[in-house]
């Protein structure tokens, strides 16, 4: 069934079409000053106020289509700053926000005039049509019979009524796809707004990483070898000239032996998240590896054509590796299948389960694995996985309607 159309949607396609006209008329303006002072010191100038101009309408703009329309438009980066006037019509002429806000409002001129007839125009004229019969016996008086005329007329305007809702509808999404398409941040500011974002919380992953690792190092590793050290003074005392204390000497390297199991077991812990071994032979070595190890029967398909960058193993590895843990963990799957895919661009790695699913990407509070409680801290889930690809310009997609099954899927460059 066709939604219809909300109230601030009329209210946008009446009240707007003054507000284009005007904003429209600038816009001509602007291009028509600065094409004809182009071959003047003036046109610049006079072509950067009004790009100036056309970035605060494009503002006016965004908040009204929000408050009206309901379209959600990000805000853009703030103009560049700068103090001297040659500086500042540099700045303006190449801010890319007041030329598409300038585009904006060339748009709305035709679009602000459509969604007016919408609006106002289509409901009379077919309210005229439907009265057609009514209002030719009220101009005409006397016995007038009904004709094809009539009939074709009432069927019209009924028409006409009909398509006002949808009609209006339709055209409020055009003006809410135009908005955030020429008023929000461009793409590539967009794009670069995450990757900073990203990478910014990987960054503080990471260090809070090496904090956890130097501070594990120092209370747990160290302690591990004094005491070691302090066992092997205890049984070079227990070596004295002449009469030996076999036993306790025994007992000393016993104890020895066990700190040595220990601390070199704590420093495998440790150092397993840095780099995997099992990835000095590449990912074609590492997953069947990785796989093997896993609870629930996984199997394993690979098409490397070519070798990505270490980082982009790393990525690769640790995204299998939170995903499989996840399925064993939550998803009370009995199977799983990964497929991975390398070109010499691009990296795809799917990891399929039969699971409960119901995964929702947009809540970072559930698992990866139908609405289990998130592993790990930051860097766990696929919230932290999400933050982890973008940060290597990768993205995420999950597709896990409720009772399964769930597939997730990686896609990154091979080659940053």
């Amino acid at each position: 069934m066709r939604r219809a159309p909300r109230p601030g949607d009329l209210a946008f396609a009446v009240a707007g079409l003054p507000v284009a006209l005007l904003c429209g008329a600038y816009a001509l303006v602007v291009l028509y000053a600065g094409a004809l002072l182009s071959l003047t010191v003036l046109g610049l100038p006079v072509v950067a106020l009004g790009l100036r101009g056309a970035r605060a309408l494009g503002a006016f703009h965004r908040r009204l289509a929000g408050r009206l329309l309901g379209a959600h438009v990000e805000q853009p980066e703030p103009p560049a700053r700068a103090g001297a006037p040659l500086a500042w019509c540099r700045a303006v002429l190449t801010d890319p926000v007041g030329w598409r806000s300038l585009l904006y409002l060339l748009l709305r001129l035709p679009l602000g005039v459509l969604a007016f007839a919408a609006a106002v125009a289509l409901p009379l004229g077919g309210g005229w049509l439907a009265g057609f019969p009514l209002w030719v016996r009220l101009l005409e008086p006397g016995d007038r019979p009904g004709g094809w005329l009539d009939v074709t007329a009432v069927l019209l305007g009924l028409a006409l009524l009909a398509a006002v809702s949808p009609t209006l509808h339709a055209w409020s999404g055009v003006e809410r796809r135009l908005a955030r398409a020429l008023l929000g941040p461009a793409r590539t500011q967009g794009r670069l707004r995450q990757l900073e974002t990203a990478r910014s919380t990987l960054l503080a992953e990471n260090t809070d990483r090496l904090r956890r690792l130097e501070r594990d190092l120092h209370d747990g590793t160290q302690a591990q070898l004094v005491a070691l050290a302090i066992t092997l003074s205890l049984a070079d005392d227990a070596l004295e000239p002449g009469a030996p204390d076999v036993t306790r000497l025994r007992t000393l390297v016993d104890r020895a032996r066990r700190q040595t199991d220990d601390t070199i077991a704590d420093l495998r812990s440790l150092t397993r998240g840095l780099h995997p071994v099992a990835l000095d032979g590449g990912l074609g070595e590492a997953l069947p590896g990785l796989t093997a190890t896993s609870p629930v029967p996984v199997t394993l398909c690979l098409d490397l054509g070519a070798r990505p960058d270490p980082a982009i193993e790393r990525t690769v590895y640790f995204c299998a590796a939170e995903l499989l843990t996840n399925i064993a963990k939550h998803s009370a799957a009995t199977a799983a299948s990964l497929e991975l895919t390398a070109t010499a661009d691009r990296v795809r790695l799917s990891v399929h389960d039969d699971g409960r699913g119901g995964v929702d990407l947009v809540d970072d509070g559930a698992d990866s694995t139908g609405g289990g409680p998130r592993g790990q801290d930051g860097g766990s889930g696929l919230a932290g996985l999400r933050e982890r690809l973008a940060a290597v310009d990768g993205v995420l997609r999950v597709v896990s309607p409720p009772g399964g099954p769930t597939t997730v899927t990686a896609e990154l460059p091979a080659r940053l």
